[in-house]
């Protein structure tokens, strides 16, 4: 049984910001491409702490997920255990629709709070590849849609 939504559910994307995160797909998976420039941190201080390191990621890095961030994207019901389950299912991604793709992003987006480099990972693993590219084979298909019903 499906679980209630406990949170106000956000708009779909429209076809122009489908467009607006797919314009990265070729940008993120270009050859030599590397999502961190390089990591900072890991050092004692002066006090005899450590200080934790932290990614320093390329600029189109930062504009993807400033991207995927936006209402529309954002899953308030993401369960992150689930995200990432249907992340690694690389079946399950090339059969997800819009909202399940939603949650995916979510996750991605979302994982930086808690792990850093958790951006890099999910560029340099391939899941950002695949669901951009459903998320194109999807917006082909919305387009279609669209254009057929106004004829």
């Amino acid at each position: 049984m499906k679980k209630a939504s406990r949170r106000i559910q956000t708009r779909p994307p429209t076809v122009r910001e489908i467009d607006q995160l797919l314009v990265f797909l070729p940008r993120l998976t270009a050859d030599g491409f590397t999502p961190v420039r390089r990591w900072r941190g890991g050092e004692k201080t002066e006090d005899g702490g450590f200080m934790m390191p932290w990614p320093v990621y390329n600029e189109v890095v930062k504009e993807f997920f400033e991207a995927a961030s936006q209402e529309c994207w954002n899953d308030g019901d993401c369960v992150p255990v689930d995200a990432g389950r249907l992340l690694e299912g690389e079946q399950r991604v090339r059969r997800a629709g819009v909202d399940e793709i939603r949650t995916m992003l979510t996750y991605c987006v979302r994982g930086e709070r808690f792990c850093d480099g958790h951006w890099g990972a999910m560029i340099a693993e391939g899941h950002v590849r695949r669901l951009l590219e459903r998320l194109a084979e999807v917006s082909s298909t919305l387009a279609e849609r669209l254009c057929g019903s106004e004829g």
